[in-house]
């Protein structure tokens, strides 16, 4: 059985991610050819096609889609074993700050990828809002904090690591969003998601209310599903017995972001921060 070269991987890896050997050749400073040989020589060595060869770019195929998630959770792991042996040992403490939504999603899979490369540091995880994190950064409390940034605001501070389409949810085969007026449930006062969504519903002129107004996107998950209330709500986490409502029947709301805003640089908050990175680049990848 033949075996995976690493570096064959990231040349593989490179490729899906430009889109055209000519790009994933400046990324691996080798020359195209090079690429095309080492690609060849895989599929060879698989007996699968990994790419369709168009004129200007290059896409996956279905076997290429498999091989990409295994490329990249072999280097990854491969990245993680070296740094156990040859990376400087770091130890201390990291506060992270983090919405409800963001913090079973994502976040879980980052902390134990973390917990792997670095073992002697720990992670303090608060969740709360984006205003209450921010104040956090600013004291001195936390080190970083995932802040949701709004549609209209695209200047806020920190770096976008994900950016997502707000949906209208609601129970599935429920009738909360035929009642007028429409009752809808909310985050806080301040929250990125109740701005856009205010506004999306008086541009179309639809009459609504307020019925229900919770700090965690968990308390608006539980007035859908029990089919009083329709949300605004990140498309990734509509999952039954919640449905997504079409476009036609209540006004787009627009995507909201994700940005990851830092305290004072060190080397423990610059390696948690990259593994937050990757995660979400992950995820974009991903639903891509």
């Amino acid at each position: 059985m033949p075996l995976l070269d690493n570096e064959v991987l990231r040349t593989f890896v490179a490729i899906s991610e430009c889109g055209t050997f000519t790009g994933a050749a400046k990324m691996v400073h080798r020359t195209p050819s090079a690429l095309s040989m080492q690609i060849k020589q895989l599929e060879q060595s698989l007996g699968k096609t990994l790419f369709i060869r168009e004129p200007r770019q290059v896409t996956l195929t279905t076997e290429g889609e498999i091989l990409l998630d295994y490329s990249r959770r072999l280097l990854r792991l491969n990245e993680e074993a070296v740094q156990h042996f040859i990376a400087p040992t770091l130890e201390g403490k990291v506060g992270i700050g983090t919405s409800d939504d963001v913090g079973t999603r994502i976040l879980p899979e980052v902390l134990a990828q973390f917990a792997r490369s670095y073992p002697a540091i720990l992670v303090d995880v608060v969740v709360g809002s984006s205003k209450q994190n921010l104040a956090r950064v600013d004291a001195g409390a936390l080190d970083l904090a995932l802040v949701t940034v709004a549609d209209a605001a695209r200047e806020s501070r920190g770096e976008v690591v994900h950016e997502e389409p707000l949906v209208w949810a609601g129970r599935e085969g429920g009738s909360a969003f035929q009642r007028t007026p429409l009752p809808i449930a909310m985050a806080h006062e301040g929250c990125a998601w109740r701005g856009m969504t205010l506004r999306a519903l008086d541009r179309a002129g639809i009459p609504y209310r307020i019925a229900y107004t919770c700090e965690h996107c968990s308390g608006q998950e539980a007035a859908m599903v029990a089919d009083l209330a329709v949300a605004p709500f990140p498309q990734s986490l509509v999952r039954p017995p919640l449905k997504q409502f079409p476009n036609e029947d209540l006004p787009a709301i627009g995507s909201y972001q994700l940005a990851l805003v830092r305290g004072r640089s060190t080397p423990i908050n610059d390696a948690l921060a990259t593994h937050v990175k990757e995660a979400f680049q992950s995820v974009l990848r991903a639903s891509a």
